[in-house]
Parts: C-alpha cells; structure tokens; sequence
C-alpha cells in the first residue's frame, strides 16, 4: 500500500506531444501532479481533463507540473488529447499495467462500449490522482475504483494555496502498530 512521504514508484511513459515523461527526471519547483485516467472510453475522464488542462496553468503559477496518464496506446491518447482541448496539460499513454497496480490503482476489465460508443480496453486501471514532491515522495494520494466522483482540481489548487502558506505537512503516513 503506498502512503504519503513514501518514495512513489518509477513512472516512465511516452507522451502525446511532450516527449517522454520520466518522474525520477522531472524538476517541479513544488509539486508534480499525476492523473491517472482510465482511457479514451471514458466521458467521465473526458470532462475531469477538461478541467485539469483548464487549471494547468494555475498549477504551474504555484510551481506544479501536471499530467494525465492512461494505459491507452498512443492513436487513443492522441484522440483524448484532442477531445479535451490539451495544449498544456501533458498527456502520456502506454502506462503498463503492472505498474498501475505498483502505483495503488485498481484494474478493471472490459465491459464492451461506453455510453459514448467507444470499446473499452480489455483491461484498463481506475483513476488515480497524486501529488508529489520533487524527491518522488508522495504528499498526497486519491485513487478510486469507479469512474466517479473525484477529487475537483479547482479545490485542489486552492489546497496547494494553503500548503505553500502554512508549509504543511504530508499526512497519513502512519503505518505503526494500532
């Protein structure tokens, strides 16, 4: 089970139109924010991309990279890329599923077309979405096993506000006898 101040795992994954993604090599000045997003089938994903690409550069105000991240081959990535308007948000693809499941995340298998007619992948993970400090450490970790109700990025960069003012601490790491 990952928690916070915990090193996260390796994360490498090509992107749609920012090269290749490598965590251990990015250089936030506060915080790398990963999205993991269960593919170009979902509308669900869709609209919580919209918003992140929206805030994308309120993040990066406050000194945090963004990106989005699916197991999605790179023709799907492209097509979600589009669909969601990504100029600034990165979007990668080919996230092994193996590593999802490193990363926390819960696998899923196909359930045929979505309400929006597009074939989900035979598996695919759930979303996932973490904050991370520049030395891989985790502050803050949400991952879902449905579709639904995420953690809103708007609220989110008003909680980095108040990291940054009040220099606050990851939490939840405790993992001691009870």
């Amino acid at each position: 089970m990952l928690v916070p101040r915990q090193v996260a795992p390796e994360l490498i994954v090509d992107t749609v139109a920012h090269g290749r993604f490598d965590l251990a090599l990015e250089e936030p000045q506060r915080l790398t924010l990963v999205c993991f997003y269960r593919g170009l089938h979902c509308p669900v994903c869709a609209n919580y991309l919209k918003e992140l690409e929206r805030l994308t550069p309120a993040f990066a105000e406050r000194g945090v990279s963004t990106i989005a991240i699916s197991s999605d081959t790179e023709a799907r990535a492209r097509e979600m890329s589009h669909k969601v308007g990504a100029s600034q948000l990165r979007v990668g693809y080919g996230l092994p599923l193996d590593v999802a499941r490193r990363w926390g995340l819960y696998i899923s298998e196909s359930r045929g077309k979505t309400s929006v007619g597009i074939e989900e992948p035979r598996l695919f993970s759930e979303p996932g979405v973490f904050l991370l400090r520049p030395d891989r450490t985790i502050y803050y970790l949400s991952v879902q096993s449905m579709p639904f109700v995420r953690p809103p990025f708007g609220e989110m960069v008003q909680a980095v506000d108040y990291i940054i003012k009040n220099d606050y601490p990851a939490r939840g790491e405790y993992v001691g006898a009870l």
